[in-house]
């Protein structure tokens, strides 16, 4: 299923689990993470032991002013030196802290974009179809940024700043527990502040990220279709309506930033309050002998340490509750299970000879309508087999079962005996080269397309290549020849020429089994007529699967295979078809009026 489902299947993770499973997400990093986690709560007990040390040089002060003794200065060294060290000890470990939570950060945000990338790759083309490209880089990208400024964040600042408030500031109430308890009434207004903001602003942000979605959608698909747009002159309607998308995204997010400003306006207020309320608490406690100078000095600093925190998680927290519907897309993708995979025990298969057997296998895409009903047929190695049928009749369906785009739900495909199924994936695929109705090819040059099909291929193998798809003409013809740069999905080159290319990577592949998806539809009737003749010299001795809608081009067939509605109707050579006047012979005729009536106008 696409990401937009699997984003309402999914309950959505609360606040605290999103963070959590970024912080797994650190994989093989856990041990330094460990480490700077160790160096912030160090750094954190320097901090807190600062406020301390000085009150308690402001109270050895205030004695002896009390007493009207002069204070010697070796009295002081000692505190003043522990100080000075704390300080010292609290800038050299924030930067080491922060040295290494960069590093940690960047690692593993590429790290995660290659994981996601190659789980992406797996996902089968179910899912692929339900999903856009655009959506998909999005995901990828943002979700890796994300997850890379929450790790840095909370290394350098956010782990520190936990530790204070809930390591430290406990310590605070063996101090003196009547001002410790208004800092503690104060985080615990910060926490009851930020829980109201998050709920409220969950259900907006999650709205706001959709349309962020949609506006990389719809610019990928405009950017992806650019001659369209110019040749129908769509420009300013793609242009408004992408500006319609964006002001959709502002007007979605103004109340998330209101409320977060709301949250800063009332953090500021109550940070001002708690200071005046530290001092004139501490002076009441002062005048009663409570507390003494110093403790009311350690108190105002400990506020302000303290205040600073607070806001730097208040911010960190809004800056993550953006990031979380970004990182719940990345998650969504990362947590679907691949439809088709290897099974337990799976064999890794050398080069297979070819003989393929469908036993009864029946497939249904969305479990109600069946695209291919109970199909059984037997393939020899060495033998051209044709599907042909009229559109949705289950040709190419049958055909993505043979190379596992999907598995069947009843029955089994077999190579050589073999359940394919009982095979690795990759063993299977190298000995299954598939030419595609759409050539795909790659924003590289020719010969990086080409050897897409076998990447350690020499260079007279890649002409052989070229040759037998008859592409050696028009590749020495380009500007820099085999190394011409052929654009995004190859569209400086006709559609002919970007067929020929995909035919030139199958063959170089050198598969037992070859499969043809409506290879020739894109070539011209001269260049298909050569394009025949070449391919029965390229797969002899290969079995070799044809789906095709010009019926011409599958008359050497060994066996022609008649689809309807997910069955084989008919089955037989081209003339054995055409005798029965039956389905085939029914579409010869209608095929063959077409052409002669086109030909003669």
């Amino acid at each position: 299923m696409g990401i937009e489902q699997a984003r309402q299947a999914k309950t959505g993770m609360t606040f605290f689990r999103t963070y959590l499973r970024v912080l797994k997400e650190l994989g093989n990093e856990a041990r330094l993470a460990v480490v700077l986690v160790v160096a912030n709560l160090a750094l954190a007990a320097a901090q807190f032991a600062e406020p301390i040390l000085f009150g308690r040089i402001i109270d050895k002060l205030a004695e002896a002013q009390k007493a009207d003794v002069p204070l010697q200065w070796e009295a002081l060294a000692s505190l003043i030196a522990v100080w000075v060290g704390f300080g010292l000890f609290t800038i050299a470990a924030a930067v080491l802290v922060a040295l290494h939570a960069d590093r940690l950060s960047h690692r593993r945000r590429l790290a995660v974009m290659a994981t996601y990338f190659e789980h992406v790759l797996h996902l089968p083309m179910s899912f692929h179809t339900a999903s856009h490209s655009g959506r998909l880089l999005k995901g990828m990208l943002d979700g890796a940024a994300g997850m890379s400024s929450i790790w840095l964040s909370f290394f350098r600042e956010n782990c520190a700043s936990i530790m204070a408030l809930f390591v430290m500031l406990p310590l605070s109430l063996f101090l003196n527990w009547r001002l410790a308890s208004l800092l503690i009434l104060l985080v615990f207004f910060f926490g009851i502040l930020t829980t109201m903001v998050l709920r409220r602003t969950e259900g907006l942000q999650s709205r706001v990220e959709r349309y962020n979605s949609n506006l990389a959608e719809r610019a990928s698909d405009a950017l992806g279709n650019v001659p369209v747009i110019q040749s129908f002159t769509r420009v300013e309607s793609e242009t408004r309506a992408m500006r319609q998308i964006i002001s959709d995204v502002l007007n979605a997010q103004m109340p998330v930033l209101s409320w977060w400003a709301l949250a800063a306006v009332a953090t500021r207020a109550s940070a001002t309050l708690t200071l005046v309320g530290i001092f004139l608490l501490g002076t009441w406690l002062h005048l009663h002998g409570l507390a003494t100078i110093g403790e009311i000095v350690m108190f105002m600093s400990f506020a302000t340490m303290l205040i600073g925190r607070l806001e730097q998680i208040v911010g960190f927290a809004n800056w993550t509750f953006l990031l979380i519907p970004k990182l719940n897309e990345f998650f969504d993708v990362l947590d679907t299970t691949p439809g088709v995979q290897d099974r337990p025990g799976a064999q890794d298969v050398s080069k297979l000879r070819g003989r393929v057997t469908f036993e009864n296998v029946r497939f249904s895409y969305d479990g109600r309508r069946t695209a291919v009903s109970d199909v059984s047929f037997g393939v020899e190695p060495g033998e051209t087999i044709a599907l042909v049928g009229s559109t949705g009749s289950g040709k190419s369906t049958t055909l993505s079962l043979l190379h596992r785009v999907f598995d069947p739900q009843h029955g089994a495909v077999k190579i050589d005996g073999i359940d394919i199924r009982d095979m690795t994936l990759v063993s299977l695929r190298r000995n299954i080269g598939v030419v595609f109705q759409e050539p795909m090819l790659f924003a590289r040059s020719i010969e990086e397309n080409l050897r897409v099909g076998k990447p350690d291929a020499n260079a007279h193998e890649v002409a052989i290549a070229l040759e037998r798809a008859q592409a050696t003409e028009f590749v020495t013809r380009q500007s820099d020849g085999i190394d011409t740069l052929v654009g995004e999905r190859g569209r400086s080159l006709s559609g002919g020429e970007r067929q020929r290319l995909s035919i030139a990577r199958a063959l170089l592949k050198d598969p037992p089994i070859m499969i043809f998806d409506e290879a020739t539809s894109a070539l011209d009737a001269t260049t298909e007529r050569q394009l025949q003749q070449a391919l029965e010299a390229a797969t002899k001795g290969r079995t070799t699967f044809v789906i095709a809608h010009r019926l011409a081009t599958v008359r050497n067939a060994t066996r022609i295979l008649v689809f309807d509605a997910g069955r084989i109707v008919e089955s037989g050579t081209f003339e054995e078809l055409v005798a029965q006047g039956g389905r085939f012979a029914e579409l010869a005729r209608a095929q063959f009026m077409a052409d002669s009536a086109s030909q003669s106008s």
